[in-house]
């Protein structure tokens, strides 16, 4: 029987072989302290060193015992262990231990430099390849080889960091390592996540040897950067498409907001006959489903997910309850979610911010006392949704204590997503002065989105004062959303600041922004319809038309006054009620009505934020008509019956 790099014989199999993946922990330790010291005795030193820390085979007890072992034979220090040792930490996810092997380590080697740096490259913390590399070129002198380079790039993937990944492609291109593949496909895995696939392609292009993982790299960044056209060039050109590089292409579409493309793409896929055998791709696919708020489709998913025995699968578990709460269905949701075997922190926190959107506060404050007692830590999307919940029920103190614990039970330093929706909070019930000194104390430069929060609000409780000063605030900004500017001009209007309005109109067309166009979605039976706001499709015009002249009718028997203050103030009254009685979510409702079976619930996907008018419209249509409708906007789910909202008319 020959020997390996280090000497090593028969007896490093015969070791290996206990350690398969049936071997349970305490009898791999078990083994781990009777057979490393008779390794010990019976190899090379070097030999001794890798079987005792290949032995250890990623129990974490395992290798620390084999660590153990070797510093008890003085053989902790002897080369290869370093490395090994570090390596072997790192894959545990004990890189504290291994940083703490480094540190003690007398001579710091390039091979002990690369295991570090490939562990922190892959960890929680990839911005520790900074220190550690500068450590690296100043302390100890040492110029990076392939290895290294290719760590640092992967970090700089991680880290989205252009800056240093131009800076590692151009000592690598100078090094004698500028051929190296390995390299060049991290790069390009780098320029990809970076966003700028183009570059990517140019180190491809330089390549002399291309695999179809490389091919699919370029694939996956393609098509996640919006650039779909050359994603499905490259990979139609590529002659064996495997699950992987499907799953690549689809995954990528969805990330691009190319949802529809997507599921295409998954048809065709499934066309092919490629066997499914990952989570992964029906985890992307599901999450499409989501973003189109395709009930029908994610349905079919989830049988899918069944049949192919997917269901026990985390990633699986935490996209189908991401979905049904996208699509209105909160209960199935729930239902999944309570399904899932292991819960992580993605589980937990997409389940409380899909109660919190669909308006149920204290289903989600209870998700979350369960979750801290099941010993899962929070995160700060966590309490993003959870303060939602707070600000769309108005639970003020509730919301104070969540955001005081952030930082003083959980060490989070909130971001600037988390004290909007703080500030959100407090603006909408009132505490307009308190929001608006914490915008000056926040430690972020506030956006459009914080003022334009507080702004809504001070039009809201006719804080007139306030409600200039923010404007003029906000307009500073010169904001990009269109909805922002007609909130701006209406602020302005009500307060005969016709000057400013001016200003306003003038920026919007120097800007060119355009107010974008409402539109809503529904789903009936097999059809699926789009309506525009002002538009009525003619082969359902004069029925939808004659339904709502006859629903005005009866609205104003009942007290209706229509409330036209979201309107821009440069139109006549009658205007501004004929503008209203086109809104897109009103035809989608009537046609809902008119063309679904009685009893059915009703379900509205809108991409702008339901105006107060059609609110109150819903509500009287969901009595009149005793019928259940969801309506999705822009902020979150709005659940109509018997004259209600689950919002309880706090959005």
């Amino acid at each position: 029987m020959g020997r390996g790099k280090y000497g090593l014989c028969k007896i490093h199999l015969s070791v290996q072989a206990p350690f398969d993946g049936r071997s349970s922990f305490p009898r791999r330790i078990r083994l781990c302290k009777t057979a490393i010291p008779v390794l010990l005795c019976m190899l090379s030193p070097a030999a001794a060193v890798v079987a005792a820390v290949r032995a250890a085979a990623g129990s974490r007890p395992a290798v620390r015992c084999a660590h153990a072992s070797l510093l008890k034979e003085g053989l902790a220090l002897h080369p290869p262990a370093p490395s090994l040792l570090v390596s072997a930490y790192a894959k545990c996810r004990l890189l504290p231990d291994a940083r703490q092997l480094f540190d003690e380590s007398p001579q710091r080697d390039l091979h002990l430099y690369s295991s570090l740096l490939a562990a922190i490259s892959n960890s929680d913390s990839p911005a520790l390849v900074l220190p550690l590399l500068r450590r690296m070129l100043s302390v100890d002198a040492l110029q990076p080889d392939h290895f290294v380079l290719a760590s640092i790039a992967s970090a700089s993937a991680r880290l989205r960091s252009l800056s240093l990944g131009k800076q590692v492609h151009g000592h690598f291109v100078a090094s004698p390592y500028s051929d190296d593949n390995v390299v060049k496909s991290s790069l390009i895995d780098m320029y990809c996540k970076c966003g700028v696939p183009e570059e990517a392609r140019k180190v491809f292009d330089s390549m002399t040897a291309k695999n179809n993982v490389v091919c699919t790299a370029l694939v996956s960044g393609y098509a996640s950067n919006g650039y779909t056209d050359e994603a499905l060039q490259l990979f139609r050109s590529m002659p064996g498409r495997g699950l992987f590089t499907w799953t690549a292409l689809i995954s990528g579409f969805v990330k691009a907001g190319e949802s529809v493309r997507a599921v295409e793409l998954f048809v065709d896929m499934r066309r092919d006959g490629v066997t499914i055998d990952d989570a992964f791709l029906l985890s992307a696919i599901t999450g499409g489903a989501a973003d189109l708020a395709a009930l029908v489709l994610g349905s079919q998913l989830h049988g899918l997910s069944m049949r192919l025995g997917f269901l026990s699968s985390m990633m699986v578990g935490n996209a189908l309850v991401d979905m049904y709460s996208k699509c209105s269905d909160i209960h199935s949701a729930r239902e999944v979610f309570e399904e899932i075997t292991v819960c992580d922190i993605i589980s937990w926190t997409t389940m409380i911010v899909g109660e919190a959107q669909h308006g149920r506060a204290e289903d989600a404050f209870a998700l979350y006392d369960r979750m801290v007692l099941a010993g899962v830590k929070p995160n700060e999307v966590t309490f993003v949704g959870l303060i939602y919940a707070c600000s769309h029920a108005g639970l003020v103190q509730k919301g104070r204590q969540l955001f005081d614990s952030v930082k003083q039970e959980y060490g989070i330093n909130p971001g600037l997503q988390l004290y909007t929706c703080y500030i959100d909070l407090l603006s909408r019930s009132g505490y307009l002065s308190e929001a608006e000194e914490l915008i000056t104390r926040m430690p972020y430069e506030p956006d459009e989105a914080v003022w334009g929060s507080l702004l809504s609000a001070c039009k809201k409780h006719n804080n007139v004062e306030m409600s200039i000063r923010v404007a003029d605030n906000l307009l500073e900004l010169r904001p990009k959303y269109p909805s922002i500017y007609v909130l701006l001009s209406n602020v302005y209007a009500v307060n005969g600041k016709w000057g400013s309005v001016d200003t306003v109109r003038k920026l919007m067309a120097n800007t060119k922004v355009l107010k974008e166009p409402g539109y809503s979605r529904i789903d009936v039976g097999r059809e699926s319809r789009l309506f525009h706001a002002g538009e009525v499709p003619l082969d359902v015009r004069e029925e939808i038309l004659a339904f709502l002249d006859e629903l005005a009718v009866e609205m104003r028997q009942r007290g209706y006054v229509p409330d036209t203050s979201s309107v821009m103030h440069d139109l006549e009254e009658h205007e501004k009620e004929h503008h209203l009685f086109l809104h897109s979510e009103r035809l989608a409702v009537a046609f809902g009505i008119l063309k679904s079976p009685p009893g059915s619930v009703i379900r509205v996907v809108k991409n702008l934020r339901v105006c107060g008018d059609c609110h109150t419209v819903m509500k009287l249509m969901s009595e009149i008509f005793q019928r259940k409708i969801s309506v999705r906007d822009a902020s979150r789910f709005h659940h109509f019956e018997d004259g209600k909202c689950s919002c309880s008319d706090f959005w």
